[in-house]
């Protein structure tokens, strides 16, 4: 009766990276401040990693290419932080300000 109660399958990790896919989206769509989207854009991309890790853990036939993804895929989201903190830092010393509506000139 424990084991039925306490067990986790795949599709509650499924749902818990929906759930936190669609609030990241969410968030980017809806704030007007350039850190809290960043901030939701990694809520999605954490969101993404659970699914690779979920996937590689309860498939047999996929090995290790899960975690390889999720790997490489922090790597890279560690790179985009970097890279997008000097773009908002450059940005905050031109404008004095984080509101994204102060930015409208850069719209191509």
């Amino acid at each position: 009766m424990v084991e039925t109660v306490f067990s986790i399958k795949l599709i509650h990790y499924l749902i818990l990276s929906m759930i936190l896919f669609f609030i990241g989206a969410l968030g980017v769509v809806i704030s007007k401040n350039v850190i809290k989207i960043l901030i939701f854009l990694e809520i999605m991309v954490t969101a993404v990693n659970i699914n690779f890790v979920a996937v590689a853990s309860f498939l047999e036939n996929v090995s290790v290419s899960g975690y390889v993804f999720v790997l490489f895929y922090t790597a890279i989201g560690a790179v985009e932080i970097s890279v997008a903190l000097v773009i908002f830092y450059l940005m905050f010393r031109k404008k004095k300000s984080l509101n994204i509506e102060s930015y409208k000139e850069l719209k191509g």
